[in-house]
């Protein structure tokens, strides 16, 4: 039988509906009415995170582990639900969501592994030295432990793999920290019930009812309670500069300051050697449209601009990329909001004195079609805002002269989630000369790929400098995510019986 949501929070395994409501967008399918989140379900929700932390944070490595895994196991038993109302709301195809949904439980088994193993802990030990002089030394341990209550925001444009039980939840919780969700209006029912198969987990495995909590959106004031929120000492969030700026500037005013994890925006440029250009033009401008219109451009790591050396290649390299985009289909974009805003950064192109319109579409309500424009190396420095991210299908070549000019690019560029080196073995100088210099701006560099596609996997990087994410030493994939949510504990001369049970010798 079709999903039909209840409309209700999760509050501490209670299902609680507000008199409030909005009602969902969906791209197609029923539209069904909501709760909205109030500051009053903020409060219980921490609280009951607060009450939640006491035994979920001394809980055992084992014991989480075998929670994530039910997490992963719950939500592969309602898939086929979730996929369809995921479609629904979000107008993304089946194999998406599948293959989202695939990525979601995967991370939690991930998670639950690289847990069980104990290596991320960090432990470190220093014997006593009682008879050093002058001076005896103590002893000294160190280990990582959790934070506490940790809130996380849903993301619009991945309605599983960075929402409800997504990558800051999942980390949050294997480092033995309990969450409160503020779920995405976009895709509330896809949310709710994600939220049960957490919360199916929850019992099953006898915890705390308050380690996990949704509240459902529908107006800014339950964003700026839950971070503002004393008991809450993190913040996970995917999203827009202006939003998450707004919330990272309530965290830092906080009588007590709390680290706000933000992934933001990131254009992902590319750089196309000379060599390169030349013996594969066509090839690489094929690619990038691809990678440009994969999921109608909305990826966090869609490459948005590509730098290159004018000349008779670089024309090659646009015809492809033109011609490429230009018999691509439409595709439903998220939700009515992000598919205004890029028709806006569409028109802010297409008025740009110094910019080329190379391929212009038409877009209508939600649907997109991908756009490509052109500029050089002076109207791209003097202007700022060609620099910003456009969520969508678009693209902007950038043409330089020399190599001086793609170094000048590189020293000017804001912070990326990546950044992309095209090349041959006949690029290498260059490329080297490159290095030290984008380096310092993206927290993955590639080299003759497309960063569209994040691994899940201990050596990724999901962050990079700001405005790509508000804390350059993260990541919001892959197993290092979790020790955003833990501080380290040095224990002196403590007895074993009081120490956690991730520092003893049996552990």
């Amino acid at each position: 039988m079709p999903y039909t949501p209840s409309g209700k929070h999760l509050i501490a395994g209670e299902w609680i509906a507000e008199a409030n409501t909005f009602l969902s967008t969906p791209a197609h399918g029923p539209a069904h009415p909501f709760s909205t989140g109030t500051p009053e379900l903020v409060n219980r929700a921490c609280e009951a995170a607060e009450a939640a932390f006491e035994s979920y944070g001394f809980t055992s490595r084992a014991e989480r582990a075998r929670f994530l895994r039910s997490i992963a196991d719950e939500i592969d038993a309602r898939g086929d639900a979730i996929t369809e109302i995921g479609t629904q709301e979000s107008g993304l195809p089946k194999a998406r969501l599948e293959g989202e949904r695939g990525r979601t439980v995967g991370q939690l088994r991930l998670f639950a592994d690289h847990i069980e193993a104990g290596t991320y802990l960090d432990r470190r030990y220093d014997a006593a030295l009682p008879e050093r002089t002058p001076a005896p030394r103590p002893e000294i341990r160190l280990v990582q432990r959790p934070i506490g209550p940790v809130a996380v925001f849903g993301a619009s444009n991945f309605p599983l793999a960075f929402s409800t039980a997504g990558g800051d939840t999942a980390s949050a919780l294997a480092a033995g920290c309990p969450v409160v969700v503020k779920g995405h209006s976009a895709h509330p029912g896809t949310g709710e019930i994600v939220a049960e198969a957490i919360a199916a987990a929850i019992a099953k495995n006898g915890l705390h009812p308050g380690v996990f909590s949704l509240i459902q959106g529908g107006n800014r004031a339950v964003g700026e309670a839950l971070v503002t929120h004393p008991r809450i000492k993190a913040v996970g969030f995917t999203g827009s500069l202006t939003g998450g700026r707004a919330l990272f500037n309530l965290c830092a005013a906080r009588p007590e300051p709390i680290p706000f994890f933000g992934e933001l925006g990131s254009v992902n440029p590319m750089f196309i050697l000379p060599a390169a250009l030349s013996s594969s033009a066509e090839t690489l401008g094929k690619g990038w449209a691809g990678s440009l219109t994969m999921g109608a451009g909305q990826f966090c790591t869609n490459p948005g601009i590509a730098i290159l050396p004018e000349g008779a290649a670089a024309d090659r390299f646009v015809a492809a990329t033109q011609a490429a985009l230009a018999a691509s289909e439409p595709q439903t974009m998220l939700t009515d909001g992000i598919a205004d805003a890029y028709r806006k950064g569409k028109a802010h192109f297409e008025a740009h004195k110094t910019v080329k319109t190379v391929l212009a579409t038409e877009q209508s309500g939600r649907t997109a079609s991908p756009n490509l424009y052109e500029t050089n190396l002076e109207a791209f420095l003097a202007d700022e805002t060609l620099g910003e991210e456009v969520f969508g299908p678009i693209g902007l070549v950038v043409r330089v002269k020399n190599v001086e000019e793609m170094q000048q690019v590189a020293r000017n560029i804001e912070g990326q989630l990546t950044i992309t080196l095209h090349m041959t073995k006949d690029d290498t100088p260059l490329a080297k000369s490159l290095m030290p210099l984008i380096e310092r701006k993206a927290g993955r560099l590639l080299v003759n790929g497309f960063p569209t596609g994040v691994e899940v996997v201990d050596a990724m990087v999901h962050g990079g400098p700001y405005p790509a994410s508000t804390n350059f030493g993260a990541t919001s994939v892959g197993t290092m995510a979790i020790r955003r949510f833990l501080r380290p504990v040095s224990y002196q001369n403590v007895p074993n019986d009081l120490l956690p049970k991730d520092l003893l010798a049996s552990e």
